[in-house]
């Protein structure tokens, strides 16, 4: 489980990561969107391949984010319903959940998508306006997109199984999911565990 942690650890420090260069992602986007509006009003002018990088950069935020979303759990739940539940009954909602639903799901899209992908790369792929970009960029986000949430999947599972066993305190209480909590969680958990075996050892 120590070395299940780790990894934990690592895939929440990669989304993290991945956020927070999304909102620079975001600003981005809506100073594009701004700019075209402006010329496009200011001297009769509009750009089609301005108008796609608006529609790649916010398919960037939202695949991207996905896993982002999951590890600050702010996907959608039914709140009323779920904090009814005990902190126990809510794990094992969510581990069933990620190996019956999100697990497969996201491994399908990537099944699915990465053809896709494949022969825009291979063909040159344009877009269909005039003036238009390249396709194979926006084709590569969904299977990065769906990779990035399969492995907070993973990741909010070894959480979940670990927190039943006891080893970390519930991931989802008070609705917070810091990076910086959950760090300092698994950190201790791992050394108490290296604790625990070194006096076994003795």
């Amino acid at each position: 489980m120590k070395l299940l942690l780790k990894i934990s650890s690592l895939i929440d420090w990669i989304n993290e990561r991945v956020g927070h260069g999304l909102m620079w992602l975001i600003l981005a986007a809506v100073l594009i969107s701004a700019g075209n509006a402006i010329v496009r009003k200011a001297f009769n002018m509009s750009s089609n391949a301005l108008l796609e990088v608006q529609w790649y950069l916010f398919s960037a935020v939202f695949l991207f984010g996905s896993g982002y979303a999951f590890l600050k759990n702010i996907h959608v739940r039914i709140d009323f319903l779920s904090n009814r539940l005990s902190p126990k009954t809510r794990s094992w909602i969510d581990i069933i959940g990620i190996i019956v639903f999100l697990t497969p799901l996201c491994l399908l899209l990537i099944f699915l998508s990465w053809p896709l992908f494949v022969n825009a790369w291979e063909s040159g792929e344009m877009s269909q306006n005039a003036g238009g970009l390249i396709r194979w960029p926006v084709y590569a986000l969904i299977p990065i997109g769906m990779t990035l949430l399969l492995m907070q999947g993973v990741s909010e599972l070894i959480k979940r199984i670990a927190f039943l066993y006891g080893l970390i305190p519930d991931p989802l209480a008070h609705g917070e999911h810091s990076e910086n909590a959950h760090a300092e969680q698994i950190q201790e958990a791992i050394s108490v565990h290296i604790t625990d075996t070194s006096r076994d050892k003795a």
